[in-house]
């Protein structure tokens, strides 16, 4: 009997043994060895747009990750600062620090809105007297109003914070955005306004001297100016180059890109719409495409006179040339950026650029060689750059040998960079919003 005693209760001990060695096993081995194999899970929700936007430290990462024998303190310290950091930005998602309110007075400011912005506009009718939305960018709350009851003294103005869209290509223009640089000048001096910004489609020939009074650095209340061309005034301190985009005011809509949009083969080797003026490089253009015939191959529709009015019809015509061609042929006009540049670019046409000076003002060659054009330059616009026509036949001979799946790697590479350009812009924008209005509140 005695002996059956012993026997159990050494089996008892024995067990009792064996459960505090496996408990000890877990509590300081068993949470170590798990944690790699439930990481990756959780992991993956943020990973993958991360992988994205940081590849090869991502990389780097995920090998810490995935190692199953790390076991020291840092790399515990660094899961725990990764979940904080997850934390931290859902609860500051949505947070803003700064509002600002775009009154849109001029069509490039639908360019910004709907183009660059991608925001979105009550109601959708262009042709309704009001129209207003919303977008967050960076740590800014953006509001956007335009149409014709947006009247200086005629609505409320509740923000201290504005950015006005203005036109100043010629004198009727000029004249109207004066009246509304003078309001929003008389609200900042009552102090109904904190912060002025301008955006401004300046003179073709660069000739802007009417808003140099405005300028805060001349006495005026104009903190910041984006001005559209190559305008000497640029010095990425105050004054801005802003692109002039699209034809918005011929009603040149937001183009989705398609897959047929991407892979389609083109009947058209290029496309040339528009009007020719006398003695300009564009009958030379016309000319060098007769000489070869290549205006058979190519979508070319001319006149002599500039219409400003757009029927659906040619819209719909320019549209389709755009669509259909391999290569958009962009001479100059009365300056050599123009809305066709960004138009083949919504497409996935490759713009040939006459990249050459016009008259005027714009340009300053001696402080920038990248002139005209210094934007889409400095950006790395995937171009064809010419400096005169005559290059043109060589370009088209080429193009006639590249086969389709060339072609359809040169069109995403267009319509990517156009995408990242416009991204580029939005926020370079905010963060010179940001820099100069938070600075100027805080001093």
């Amino acid at each position: 009997m005695r002996l059956i005693r012993r026997r159990v209760c050494t089996f008892f001990i024995a067990v009792y043994c064996l459960f505090s060695l496996y408990a000890a096993y877990h509590v300081f081995f068993g949470r170590r060895r798990q944690a790699p194999a439930l990481s990756p899970r959780g992991l993956r929700k943020w990973a993958a747009p991360a992988r994205e936007r940081r590849g090869r430290e991502q990389s780097i990462l995920e090998s810490e990750e995935w190692n199953p024998w790390e076991g020291d303190e840092k790399i515990e310290q660094q899961q725990r600062f990764k979940t904080s950091f997850q934390i931290l930005n859902k609860s500051t998602k949505g947070k803003t620090d700064l509002t600002v309110q775009i009154w849109g007075k001029a069509a490039i400011g639908m360019y910004l809105w709907e183009h660059i912005f991608e925001g979105l506009l009550d109601p959708t009718d262009v042709t309704a007297h009001w129209r207003e939305g919303e977008s967050i960018v960076g740590r800014t709350h953006y509001s956007f109003i335009t149409g014709p009851a947006v009247i200086p003294g005629y609505f409320s103005v509740d923000v201290s914070n504005v950015i006005l869209i203005l036109n100043g290509r010629e004198k009727a223009k000029i004249l109207y955005a004066t009246q509304w640089l003078l309001y929003a000048q008389n609200l900042v001096q009552i102090q109904k306004l904190q912060h002025l910004a301008v955006v401004l489609l300046g003179n073709e020939y660069c000739n802007n001297e009417w808003i140099n009074p405005f300028l805060k650095r001349n006495g005026g209340s104009v903190e910041l100016l984006f001005i559209i061309y190559d305008s000497p005034w640029i010095n990425d301190v105050d004054i801005f180059q802003w692109p002039l985009g699209v034809a918005t005011y011929r009603n040149f809509p937001v183009v989705e890109a398609s897959w047929s949009m991407l892979h389609d083969e083109r009947p058209y080797l290029c496309n040339f719409l528009g009007t020719i003026y006398e003695n300009s490089s564009r009958q030379t253009l016309m000319n060098i495409l007769k000489q070869d015939g290549n205006n058979k191959l190519c979508f070319v529709s001319t006149r002599e006179q500039w219409q400003p009015q757009e029927t659906n019809e040619s819209l719909k015509n320019y549209q389709d040339a755009l669509l259909q061609s391999d290569l958009t042929l962009c001479p100059v006009g009365v300056n050599t950026e123009c809305y066709r540049i960004y138009e083949a670019c919504s497409y996935g046409s490759i713009p040939v650029v006459e990249d050459v000076m016009t008259d005027g003002s714009c340009g300053n060659t001696s402080v920038s060689h990248s002139a005209p054009l210094q934007l889409l330059k400095s950006m790395g616009a995937p171009f064809i750059f010419i400096k005169n026509w005559k290059e043109l036949p060589a370009i088209l001979k080429k193009e006639k040998t590249i086969i389709l799946q060339e072609k359809i790697e040169r069109r995403r590479r267009l319509l990517q960079w156009y995408q990242y350009f416009k991204t580029e812009l939005k926020m370079k924008f905010t963060n010179i919003v940001e820099s100069s209005f938070l600075m100027n509140n805080k001093s």
